[in-house]
């Protein structure tokens, strides 16, 4: 698990190197201004991931590799809450406001979805580009406990089993 004190991925050498040094930049500056800086998982809930339901029912977000990388997500009411508190508590420094976990599959039970298919690691290289195949092979999930910890933050969705099951549909 990816701590706040993990550096962000550095992207080097593929089309997302820029974004992710405009997002260490401005959270550099936050913090040395004392202020806070959430770094959000993927957002779910209503409207927060219709797009990739209707992918994953269509059977368009496959697996890649042995589908072994892990994506950070986080409930719109959860992130909503955290971002209270760190406001309320005018924290400073860094927060990971996710709930962590391989999700794919169970999303597509949720969704009254077939299983993922697979695509190799090549394929999927060729079809999405390296960083989405890094994502989804090598992606490890991030910690939440800090922001549990110092600013009290409790999940109204304990996991994002129950996330998916109670805020997509």
């Amino acid at each position: 698990m990816k701590t706040e004190e993990d550096p962000l991925d550095p992207e080097t050498g593929t089309r997302a190197r820029a974004g992710a040094d405009a997002i260490r930049h401005v959270e550099d500056r936050v913090v040395e201004a004392g202020g806070a800086a959430l770094r959000y998982g993927g957002l779910c809930g209503p409207g927060a991931s219709d797009d990739q339901v209707e992918l994953v029912r269509k059977r368009q977000f496959p697996l890649v590799g042995g589908g072994t990388g892990y994506s950070s997500w986080v409930h719109l009411d959860d992130a909503a809450g955290a971002t209270v508190l760190a406001v309320e508590q005018q924290a400073k420094g860094v927060y990971n406001i996710v709930e962590a976990g391989e999700r794919l599959p169970h999303l597509a039970a949720c969704a009254g979805a077939k299983p993922p298919m697979r695509l190799s690691r090549w394929l999927a290289r060729i079809l999405a580009g390296d960083v989405a195949v890094t994502m989804m092979t090598e992606g490890r999930g991030f910690s939440n406990a800090k922001a549990e910890r110092e600013l009290g933050w409790q999940l109204r969705h304990p996991s994002w089993r129950q996330g998916f099951r109670d805020g997509l549909f």
